[in-house]
């Protein structure tokens, strides 16, 4: 929420450092049962996506558009805490529906389909605009949408009626501290298991187009040396 904030590989260089200099106060222990690929997925997409899960209240019937490395680690901690998971991904992306469903999602289909039940919340992570009436329309009165992503195209104008008997709508900008120190403590309890695609360094635009194009399973993690070889 700072004005002023800075973000490393963003608008300070140092991303890809050998070493760096962090203050201590915004570092957490990362839990030792992880590899440094397997860990990786943790750090962003899944305190972004336990923020957003906050943000979701204790909704039991929860949905989840756009079911990539963030949706793959909130749905687990979901499970985790007994909540009913519902999947939506692009358009016959039958791959991505399995993935949710082998996560313990009850129910998995395209984005602009209705869900079988009313959604207590729904999570957004996927960056499209189109989705946020959508997601509206699938939540009760009382219900509770949340963008998860930092970007997102232009949300297209939608009938009042769909935001209408209490329905909320928010945004998350970023996690705090208390957020990291509880997902790393409870990530291992669930325990939450990422599944990670390895490319080489020189390999970060390929990672990147496969991204953009919805070809990656869980999250990309890029690594020096051989992508094969346990980091």
């Amino acid at each position: 929420m700072c004005p002023k904030a800075r973000f490393t590989g963003y608008t300070l260089d140092g991303g890809y450092a050998e070493f760096t200099v962090a203050d201590e106060r915004y570092c957490v222990p990362i839990p030792e049962s992880y590899s440094d690929a397997g860990a990786a997925p943790l750090l962003c997409a899944g305190l972004i996506g336990y923020r957003s899960l906050a943000r979701a209240g204790d909704a039991n019937r929860l949905g989840i558009y756009g079911f990539g490395a963030a949706a793959h680690i909130v749905a687990q901690v979901a499970r985790h805490e007994g909540r009913s998971v519902y999947a939506f991904t692009r358009r016959g992306d039958e791959d991505a529906q399995q993935f949710a469903k082998g996560l313990g999602a009850v129910w998995a289909g395209a984005s602009d389909e209705r869900p079988p039940e009313e959604l207590d919340a729904a999570i957004i992570f996927a960056p499209v605009g189109a989705l946020v009436p959508a997601a509206l329309a699938a939540v009760r009165k009382g219900g509770t949408v949340v963008c998860g992503g930092i970007h997102m195209s232009d949300i297209p104008s939608f009938p009042y009626e769909l935001l209408w008997g209490e329905r909320s709508l928010c945004s998350v900008a970023n996690l705090t501290r208390r957020d990291a120190q509880e997902f790393m403590r409870v990530a291992p309890e669930v325990p939450v298991r990422t599944t990670t695609e390895t490319f080489r360094l020189e390999q970060a635009n390929e990672a990147l187009d496969q991204l953009r194009r919805g070809k990656l399973q869980g999250a990309g993690v890029l690594v020096m040396g051989d992508p094969g070889a346990r980091a």
